[in-house]
């Protein structure tokens, strides 16, 4: 969410940025909240106008008061009026000051819906796009390599190891949930387990956060359209199923002051996440590439203004190194200005390879939002010199299984049906160096 004083002083700016996210239904409404930013800041005026009014009038009774009781006659009538004309106005202000105050609640309302739908300002360096059809490669790591032999879909990889039961879930929870067993549940925790382990020595702490949230930290950390298709309300209770840790991370410092010296707070958390994933999928996102539930190491990032670029940098750049330890090849996607959610600054998504679609696919997301979320939760950092400023955040996906186990499972796929497993992972995996086939 924008500060409505950027909104005022810079509306062709804030208008600009709209028709490069290509948002152009939303036009009208940095005019509109301007007007009722306009009326809101006249009410209030007039509203301590009216105050110091009628704090004037009440001091001027006090003496009538006491000349009241001395007066008689004509001089004691003539004082009483006096009493009475500024009594009529002090009621007079206090039901003038009665409707204002309602009008300053409801053009808060109004202007707090309105700035919550107008996008944040991106960064100039994000490539103009209506759509992730103009999202940019930026760099590859690792050498895509395509093997002679037929890659099965993903879900059949792991079914020849007795590792993913589909329909037993489809009777259970309906279509997007899966079972996962034997070895390919066990690699899936070995990926996540390696992933908590590879963020705490990058100096992250590690978290396990609630994984239910309060409606107000949702309005907090994500746009409204994101919420209708993501979220899951917990009927009859004020709390949603989190589509991602970062969601109660950053939830965490909601209306608090940050000490500048604990910055930049570097958190890593493990979730569950549920979505809705509300929309028709193609095949390429049947099995486990597009669940409702699924589990996710993260890694978040609070920092001064300043540093939040260079994080954005360091971040994804960790995605790459976690990747490429794992011997799966990635590459940097730019996100173009039509595919960045309204709240993001600056975002990039991290692809592995696919062999057997020969393509690149998203495993990874890392996005810097700027101040945004910090002044939706009111989340303030005190400074050395005792001022108060908004903080920057950030997020990335450390992984996701089991949406990663395609890309892992295709790449270590050997022609006899055995998955090989890099170092890295051994430790997690009991010594294992290879998967066998139970069929």
């Amino acid at each position: 969410m924008l500060d409505i004083k950027f909104v005022r002083e810079n509306p062709e700016i804030v208008k600009e940025n709209i028709k490069k996210k290509f948002q152009d239904a939303k036009l009208p409404m940095v005019d509109e909240v301007i007007e009722l930013d306009k009326a809101n800041r006249a009410a209030i005026q007039e509203a301590s106008d009216l105050r110091a009014a009628r704090n004037a009038l009440s001091k001027a009774n006090g003496p009538l008061f006491g000349k009241l009781k001395k007066a008689e006659g004509a001089e004691k009538d003539a004082i009483q009026a006096e009493i009475d004309a500024n009594m009529a106005k002090v009621k007079a202000n206090d039901d003038r000051l009665a409707e204002l105050e309602a009008l300053e609640g409801e053009y808060a309302g109004k202007i707090r819906t309105l700035m919550l739908q107008i996008p944040n300002i991106i960064d100039p360096s994000v490539p103009i796009g209506e759509s992730d059809e103009f999202n940019v490669e930026v760099e590859r790591f690792g050498e895509a390599v395509t093997p002679d032999f037929e890659i099965p879909y993903h879900t059949q990889i792991m079914e020849s190891f007795n590792g993913v039961d589909m329909d037993a879930a489809g009777r259970v929870s309906g279509n997007g949930f899966y079972y996962l067993m034997g070895d390919i549940a066990r690699l899936h925790s070995a990926i996540l387990a390696y992933a908590r382990d590879f963020m705490i020595n990058k100096g992250f702490i590690y978290c396990i956060p609630p994984f239910m949230i309060h409606g107000n930290v949702v309005e907090g950390v994500m746009s409204q359209t994101d919420m209708d298709t993501m979220m899951y309300k917990i009927e009859g209770e004020d709390l949603y199923l989190i589509g991602t840790s970062e969601h109660s991370m950053i939830g965490k410092f909601i209306d608090q002051i940050i000490p500048e010296e604990s910055l930049p707070q570097t958190l890593t958390s493990y979730s569950p996440c549920f979505r809705k994933e509300k929309g028709a999928h193609g095949i390429e996102e049947r099995g486990v590439y597009r669940i409702h539930q699924f589990e996710k190491q993260e890694m978040i990032v609070v920092c001064r203004p300043e540093d939040s670029m260079d994080w954005y940098e360091k971040m994804w750049r960790y995605s790459v190194e976690l990747f490429r330890s794992m011997e799966i090849p990635v590459r940097q996607l730019e996100c173009c200005s039509g595919d960045l959610a309204d709240l993001k600054v600056k975002s990039c998504d991290i692809e592995a390879w696919s062999p057997r679609q020969q393509k690149y696919f998203e495993v990874c997301s890392c996005s810097n939002l700027g101040d945004a979320q910090a002044r939706r939760l009111k989340m303030r950092v005190k400074g050395a010199d005792g001022k108060m400023y908004l903080p920057h955040t950030l997020n990335n996906t450390v992984v996701a299984p089991p949406r990663m186990l395609i890309a892992f499972l295709e790449n270590h796929l050997q022609a006899d049906g055995s998955v090989t497993i890099p170092a890295v992972l051994h430790p997690y995996m009991g010594g294992q160096t290879v998967l066998m086939p139970k069929k």
